[in-house]
């Protein structure tokens, strides 16, 4: 709950900048690199490093209206995977 109504997410780990981008939130990573490039390519995500100058400049230029297309799927897949079994097991 807190990640998803956060007016912004300041990390170091890999998986919450992945989870920003699922709430639409934009993310500093306070780290040198990151495994989601994609994440940053789309603008919901900002590698900074650890300098102090970098990450409060980092979060004042923030936004959240980048396009934000659905990389990873919509969230839904559990959802396929129970009407799918359920089709299966009853047929």
């Amino acid at each position: 709950m807190l990640e998803q109504n956060a007016k912004a997410i300041l990390t170091d780990s890999g998986g919450m900048q992945k989870e920003a981008y699922f709430f639409g939130v934009p993310c500093v990573t306070m780290r040198t690199e990151t495994e989601w490039v994609e994440t940053v390519e789309m603008g919901w995500n900002v590698v900074v490093g650890e300098d102090r100058g970098k990450i409060v400049e980092a979060v004042r230029c923030l936004k959240s209206d980048n396009p934000r297309p659905e990389l990873y799927g919509n969230g839904k897949a559990a959802e396929k995977i129970i009407q799918h079994l359920t089709a299966y097991l009853l047929t």
